[in-house]
């Protein structure tokens, strides 16, 4: 499978110019994917991720968080979810106005299945479906951080993201990651937000929630019991036994990749 360069896109946000990646399948695309990263990261790690779907027809945006990656803003610093949450709606509604007609799918991982999940609870009108990996549901232990006099430094341990070494040395090589320590208000907020979206209701989107049961970033205990409040009647799951953090980075990438698209196609 051939890889192809996206072409840089930008939106402006609600705290300063996000930058975004846009990739265009080889021919007409039949359908389309955003993405929303997790916390630290930005979105080129999801190159692989992104030909994928370009492969299987799809046109893929995405765009850096505010405080993330290439976008403008203090460094994961970030105040109230919500907004960004509206940052992502300018992305999804650009999808739209670009490809009138065809169905949008949202991936979120991790934070960004959080973020995820807000907006297909706030936006289901403009989704086919959402795909949740690894996501941040329900409760989160490195919230409990922010009540403490000083934040500890908490460096992620590059061994949690996938059993493939290779994932774990390229990220902490990669200079576009944050990998200082948390900022009180960014956890805060993540605290906040979770209680909003397990009390924001079920969702009405047909939604996957994937996850690795090995994941100790994001424990699947408590990210499934934050499902349980919000998942659609007759929703899917799977689990991926052995599976770290970063599903779409894991030894079977393939499978996971495989479960996503296979939903998709019975939802497009």
């Amino acid at each position: 499978m051939s890889s192809i360069p996206p072409e840089d896109i930008e939106t402006q946000g609600h705290a300063g110019l996000l930058i975004g990646s846009l990739w265009s399948p080889p021919s007409d695309p039949t359908w389309v994917a955003v993405i929303a990263h997790g916390y630290g990261e930005h979105i080129g790690r999801y190159q692989w991720v992104a030909d994928r779907l370009t492969s299987d027809g799809a046109v893929v945006y995405a765009h850096d968080h505010i405080g993330h990656g290439r976008s403008e803003g203090e460094r994961v610093f970030i105040e109230d979810f919500e907004p960004v949450v509206d940052d992502l709606h300018l992305l999804v509604q650009r999808a739209h106005d670009e490809n009138p007609g065809l169905p949008v799918v949202l991936i979120g991982h991790s934070m960004g299945g959080m973020i995820a999940a807000r907006y297909t609870q706030r936006h289901p009108e403009l989704l086919t479906a959402t795909v949740l990996s690894g996501p941040v549901l329900g409760t989160w232990e490195p919230t409990a951080l922010a009540e403490l006099d000083e934040i500890p430094p908490t460096p992620i341990d590059v061994t949690t993201l996938s059993r493939d070494p290779d994932v774990g040395a390229a990220y902490e090589q990669d200079e576009l990651v944050w990998h200082g320590d948390f900022a009180r208000p960014t956890l805060r907020a993540l605290k906040a937000e979770l209680e909003t979206i397990t009390l924001g209701g079920h969702l009405t989107v047909p939604t996957i929630w994937l996850h690795g049961e090995d994941d100790q970033l994001v424990p699947i205990s408590p990210s499934s019991e934050g499902w349980a409040h919000i998942a659609p009647v007759d929703a899917l799951s799977k689990r991926y036994p052995g599976a770290r953090h970063e599903i779409f980075n894991e030894t079977n990438r393939e499978e996971v990749l495989d479960d996503v698209l296979a939903f998709v196609h019975q939802h497009i």
